[in-house]
């Protein structure tokens, strides 16, 4: 499996966005968070990488974002079943590949949560998740103009296909995010 390091070589490769670098960060914390606390630890670094690099075509081909991905991955040496993962993500919004690991469907549902809490942090005083609470997230959840770029549907969908309730997947993605904010490249 690759390493972070050259994973993370990979992902700078096609972006140069630090906003895009962030999130990528953030989504490896939040699937390394959800791995422990799943019970998948023995493969938590695997769903690092496969968060760390799900956006990898997003920053340079948005308009093939997931389309694009496949050939990046392939070049850079990642096997094909971290591609359908990494993949996955885009399902019903630009690919139809489908989420069918518990794994994929947690990287479904995460993905733009991670972009929404993130922006609520930058809002607050303490420009923080540390001091977020779930009330405070849910009020930024519900305002549709607040980050509108996050799309609400597709966590909504997100937390149906694992079979949580909206607020275990908010709590629960608020929690994985306080043990990655500082992450760095």
């Amino acid at each position: 499996m690759i390493t972070r390091e050259e994973a993370l070589e990979l992902l700078k490769k096609y972006n140069k966005d630090e906003f895009h670098i962030h999130h990528g960060l953030m989504v490896e914390g939040t699937m390394r968070y959800f791995a422990e606390k799943l019970g998948y630890g023995d493969e938590a670094d695997y769903w690092a990488m496969v968060g760390l690099l799900h956006d990898i075509d997003f920053e340079m081909w948005p308009e093939e974002h997931c389309k694009k991905a496949p050939e990046l991955l392939r070049e850079g040496g990642i096997e094909e079943d971290m591609i359908h993962a990494i993949v996955s993500h885009g399902y019903g919004l630009c690919v139809d590949v489908k989420p069918e690991r518990e794994m994929e469907k947690v990287l479904f549902a995460c993905d733009e949560l991670t972009g929404l809490i993130g922006a609520a942090a930058l809002m607050r005083p303490s420009k923080s998740v540390q001091d977020m609470e779930l009330k405070s997230l849910k009020k930024k959840f519900k305002d549709k103009r607040f980050a509108a770029g996050c799309d609400r549907e597709v966590i909504i969908q997100g937390a149906e296909m694992l079979g949580w309730e909206l607020d275990q997947l908010l709590s629960e993605t608020l929690e994985a995010m306080k043990t990655c904010e500082d992450a760095q490249a």
